[in-house]
């Protein structure tokens, strides 16, 4: 029997499916046992918390960490901490992007935000616990066995990508570039922080928990440059053409509020051709590695056909 392109992409996309729910698993396992106890107070706020992170969720960015830690050759390393603390500033930023000072959301994976399901100064409060929570996991958590010298340079690694040149500072222009019109250059520069800061160091910090060699750190963050990158486009052209039901989250917000995309610069066919192009140099990035970058090979390509 002929296999085609179509089945090996079956295939393809089931391997990824099991080991990604194994991740998430394990994520969500490590995420809750270092949340705070919702018997301590404060107990609304440490709920706050707890509705944030643990409210579902892809992932991503965690099953980076750990896919990363396996491409650099050392699976026996254990990541959690490093998997827990970029998941608990990814959900610490969507809490405070989603509050009307910002994006002004109601629906986020599906349930209320947190300020609605709380309430302004709850969600503010519980963002600036989870931001803390990441570096105190990333800093002191036992179970990340390596050198002192080492995850100092992963708390660094973690805070650049969250700063005025990271996450926040995207966060800034995007909010800046509301109603007007940015070049295809601008756009990229904006997204390198605001997305593609904390996907990079998701995979940096994974490659660090297994002591990679610089020669294969820079090849692995040209690679997470990319799947960065071509993320974002895709849920650009997702905030066109999905659904809120799928997404989780309110279809055609972005072009309600008039913030720059990559459809409304450069069109969603070739937006969609962008991402592919994203997605080829993402995996010649990887072909120094062997089987070893399976996942990382197959998250790339999940990034440019998913469809929440």
């Amino acid at each position: 029997m002929t296999t085609t392109s179509s089945d090996h992409a079956n295939v393809r996309a089931a391997e990824l499916s099991k080991r990604s729910a194994e991740y998430r698993r394990r994520v969500n396992h490590a995420l809750a046992e270092r949340l705070p106890d919702l018997r301590e107070p404060p107990q609304r706020l440490h709920e706050a918390m707890r509705y944030a992170v643990l409210g579902g969720g892809k992932r991503v960015r965690a099953i980076m960490v750990y896919a990363a830690a396996d491409a650099a050759g050392c699976p026996q390393v254990n990541p959690d901490a490093a998997a827990c603390a970029v998941e608990l500033v990814h959900s610490y930023s969507l809490v405070h992007d989603d509050l009307p000072t910002m994006d002004d959301d109601d629906l986020r994976r599906g349930r209320p935000t947190c300020h609605r399901a709380f309430d302004e100064a709850t969600a503010l409060l519980a963002g600036d616990a989870l931001q803390t929570l990441a570096f105190e996991v990333l800093s002191s958590d036992p179970s990340l066995g390596i050198a002192t010298e080492l995850r100092c340079r992963m708390l660094e690694v973690l805070s650049r990508a969250i700063g005025s040149q990271g996450m926040a500072g995207g966060q800034a222009i995007d909010l800046a570039a509301t109603g007007r019109s940015l070049t295809l250059e601008e756009l990229e520069g904006m997204h390198l922080r605001k997305t593609g800061a904390l996907i990079r160091a998701s995979v940096r910090l994974g490659a660090l928990c297994a002591s990679a060699d610089e020669e294969a750190l820079e090849r692995l963050d040209a690679y997470a440059r990319c799947v960065g990158l071509a993320f974002q486009i895709q849920d650009d052209v997702l905030d066109v053409e999905g659904e809120t039901a799928v997404l989780g989250k309110a279809a055609g917000a972005d072009s309600a509020l008039g913030k720059p995309t990559y459809p409304s610069v450069l069109g969603l066919a070739e937006s969609r051709r962008r991402a592919l192009s994203l997605h080829e140099r993402a995996l010649a990035r990887l072909s120094g590695f062997g089987a070893s970058a399976d996942t990382l090979r197959m998250l790339s390509e999940y990034v440019v056909t998913r469809k929440r």
